[in-house]
Order: structure tokens, then C-alpha cells, then sequence
């Protein structure tokens, strides 16, 4: 009744005499035919990007959609399994880029974009052969004859009738959003995209002075790692609750300065030296007072450079006073709109300062970071500076250091869907 298993069985080749003779006898078009009429069991296929290699956990996720589209299979449901390709996005752009030696977007326009399109449409399936037989080598019943490919028109066209149903039904909005940025590849990084780009880096741990209007001879001390990011200031952050002093302390080259800080911090930041409390302050006290700015690059819409108070500052480092730009942070932005203050575009989307930022237009943020700093000692702002050891995010695709920035960004109103606010 039963044959005997052949000790010297060779599995390899059992299996490919089995998908040679799915394939000879078309079983894979048979199953799905013999169920037409039946339940419909809907599959879409996540499409893979054919311009990268299939990997150990491609073949794991095809063999989890297949058990369950083979179990459903054998309920008696109908599924229609049709392929797809994903060919747009910056995996393929960024590929072509390297072979052509691309630095910026800047050079895809000067190159021709009809040119560099087409290239990426031929990059887009560079291992198309690869994935097709693991595909079928591992098994997995999909239909790439008709395989959906995400740069034909077909496809484009119907996510466009996609958006514009979403904007007949006014779920289509345009925000402004303050995103983890990569400046050469020009797009902003999901949450799970930037925590694979984590690595140690050197930052400047700067210390500033901010003379205050009221009384000149005072200034606010500031610390922050990103002086870049002080072109666009437009407020200085308290604590309502920390303790704040007003103190004076020598000056190496004669005669001394007064200035404010939290006093749980002065150990870290002035240690060894002998220093006379003026006046003691809780940060809920210094709500308004009005300051210098240190640059007006840009006109100001609203009003600015004044004390605003926020919780989220704490007495951990720094001085207890925090610089704020709305514009390169996502809590600086949320307290901005809160306190009502500007926005200040220094930098534009090639991580660039614009041409308004005079002294560094056109110098990459981070590279204009020692510039600055000599600047504002030239002045006489700056109290000390160093270096940090932290972890900093930079881009997974091309190693860039990540910006955060406040980029206008389109939104659909999915939480209306909630608690019954659509029908």
C-alpha cells in the first residue's frame, strides 16, 4: 500500500521534481479556478522593490502569507493572488544615484529627469530574476504574470482617484511638522527608519550669554549642542518651578559680569569658582522678560526673544534655560505654538542656510558650526565651549546627520473615522 522511503532520500530534489510538476500541470491556476464562486478571501500583495536583492526574511514573510492563503484555500475561499513591484521611492533613486555618482537632487535636474527616470525604471528590476525564483523555489503561489507594477499609469491613476476622494470628503490638510530630516535624500524618516541610524557622535557643547533689555549689564546663560540652530531663536524656555540665581563672578581679564542661570546646575557649569548669589528668582519670575536676539537674519511676524515658561526643560544638564527655535524642534514647535512666537526658516531643504543667513548662505548647518561659535565669541557671547559625546541619529540610507525640521507636510484625517464622526 505504502512505498518505502528511500534512506538516500535527496530532498532538494524531491522538492523541485514537486514544483516541476505544479508547474507542468498548472495546479497553482487549477486550485484558484475550482473555487471561482465561492467565499472571496481578499489578498494584497505588499510588493517587494525588485532593485535589492531577496533576502532570509523575504522567504520568511512569503511563507507566512502563503500557510494562510493556502489554509483559506482549502476552507473552499476564492483568492485572487496577483503580484506587485514596488519601483518608486528612494531605495531605487538613491541606487541610480550612486552609479552616476550623484551627490544632491541638485545634479538628477541637471542630468535631465526624463534621462534619470529612466534609468530608475531599469535599475527597478535589476534582480527581478532573483526574486522570481525564490519566489518559486520557496513555494509561494503568486500570480507575476499580472504582477501590479507601482510606476505604471494605471497605478498612479488610481491613487490619485484615491487622494481626490479623500479631499471630496475634506480629509486631505496641509500641517507643518517638524520631522527627523535627511537633507540628501530630501525626505523626511519614519520613527522605525531612524532608529537604524543611531550611531555616536561629536557634537559642541556651547555655553552663551543673552543680554537681557531691561538690564543690560545681566545676561541669561544658555547652553545648547546645535549653534546652528541659534540663527533661527526666538525665545529662551524656563522652568516654572526651578529655582533660578542672579550671581556675579569674576572675569579673567578684570572686572565681572552678572549672570542668571538654575542653581542646582552652577556646580556643573562654573566649577571651582567663587561666585556671590544677587537674587534668587523662581522660573515662574522670569516669564517675559525680554532679551537681545543674537542674529535678525529674518523679519519677525510676531513677537519675540522674550522668557517663556515650559515643563518640559529640566535641571539635568545645561543651565536650566533652554534656546528655542520652533523651527528645528518638535517640542520647540509645540511651545511656540503655544506661546504664539514665529517661525524662523534659516536652512533650507538642502541642509543648507539660506541667502538671508549672510555670513554661512549656502554652508551645509553642521559644517557652519565652528564658524559660528568663533563668531559669537568674537562678540563676546559665548561663556565657554567644549565638546558632547551622544548618540545621534543619521540617515540609514546615506549616513547624512539627520535634521529636525519643520517641513509643510500633507495629512489625511484619519481620526475623524473614529467614534462614528464619518458614516
Amino acid at each position: 500500500m505504502f512505498k518505502p522511503v528511500s534512506p538516500k532520500l535527496n530532498v532538494n530534489k524531491m522538492e523541485e521534481a514537486i514544483l516541476q510538476f505544479w508547474k507542468d500541470e498548472n495546479i497553482f491556476q487549477k486550485s484558484t479556478d475550482i473555487r471561482k464562486g465561492g467565499p472571496e478571501y481578499v489578498f494584497f500583495e505588499g510588493p517587494p522593490t525588485a532593485n535589492g536583492k531577496p533576502g532570509v526574511h523575504h522567504v520568511i514573510s512569503r511563507s507566512i502569507k502563503d500557510v494562510i492563503l493556502r489554509f483559506r484555500t482549502m476552507q473552499g475561499n476564492h483568492i485572487c493572488r496577483r503580484g506587485g513591484w514596488d519601483t518608486h521611492g528612494l531605495p531605487v533613486e538613491i541606487e541610480v544615484e550612486k552609479k552616476l555618482g550623484f551627490k544632491n537632487k541638485q545634479q538628477i535636474e541637471e542630468y535631465g529627469i526624463d534621462k534619470f527616470n529612466a534609468l530608475c525604471k531599469e535599475s527597478a528590476f535589476t534582480n527581478i530574476q532573483e526574486w522570481e525564483r525564490m519566489t518559486e523555489r520557496v513555494a509561494y503561489w503568486v500570480d507575476l504574470s499580472t504582477a501590479y507594477v507601482t510606476y505604471e499609469n494605471e497605478y498612479i491613476e488610481s491613487e490619485w482617484a484615491i487622494l481626490k476622494n479623500f479631499f471630496d470628503r475634506n480629509l486631505l490638510y496641509q500641517g507643518f511638522k517638524v520631522v527627523p530630516y535627511c537633507p540628501r535624500c530630501g525626505t523626511p524618516l519614519a520613527d522605525h527608519e531612524v532608529s537604524q541610524g543611531y550611531k555616536e557622535a561629536e557634537d559642541p557643547s556651547i555655553f552663551l550669554r543673552f543680554q537681557l533689555t531691561d538690564q543690560p549689564d545681566v545676561n541669561l546663560l544658555v547652553w545648547t549642542t546645535t549653534p546652528w540652530t541659534l540663527t533661527a531663536n526666538v525665545a529662551i524656555a524656563a522652568h516654572p518651578d526651578v529655582d533660578y540665581v542672579k550671581f556675579e563672578r569674576q572675569l579673567a581679564e578684570g572686572g565681572s559680569e552678572q549672570l542668571i542661570m538654575a542653581e542646582v546646575l552652577l556646580p556643573k557649569v562654573l566649577p571651582d569658582e567663587e561666585i556671590k548669589i544677587l537674587e534668587r528668582y523662581k522660573g515662574a519670575d522670569l516669564a517675559g522678560w525680554k532679551y537681545e536676539p543674537l542674529y535678525n537674519f529674518l523679519p519677525l511676524e510676531k513677537p519675540a526673544h522674550r522668557v517663556i515658561l515650559a515643563d518640559y526643560v529640566t535641571v539635568e544638564d545645561g543651565t536650566g534655560l533652554v534656546h528655542i527655535a520652533p523651527s528645528f524642534g518638535a517640542e520647540d514647535m509645540e511651545v511656540g505654538k503655544a506661546n504664539d512666537l514665529p517661525v524662523l526658516m534659516t536652512v533650507g531643504s538642502d541642509g543648507a542656510f539660506v541667502p538671508e543667513v549672510t555670513p554661512w548662505a549656502g554652508v551645509f548647518v553642521k559644517d557652519a558650526d565652528p564658524e559660528i561659535i568663533k563668531e559669537l565669541y568674537s562678540r563676546g557671547r559665548m561663556l565657554k565651549h567644549g565638546k558632547i559625546k551622544h548618540t545621534y541619529p543619521f540617515c540609514w540610507r546615506c549616513a547624512t546627520p539627520l535634521l529636525y525640521y519643520a517641513r509643510p507636510t500633507w495629512y489625511i484625517r484619519t481620526s475623524q473615522f473614529r467614534a462614528g464622526w464619518l458614516n
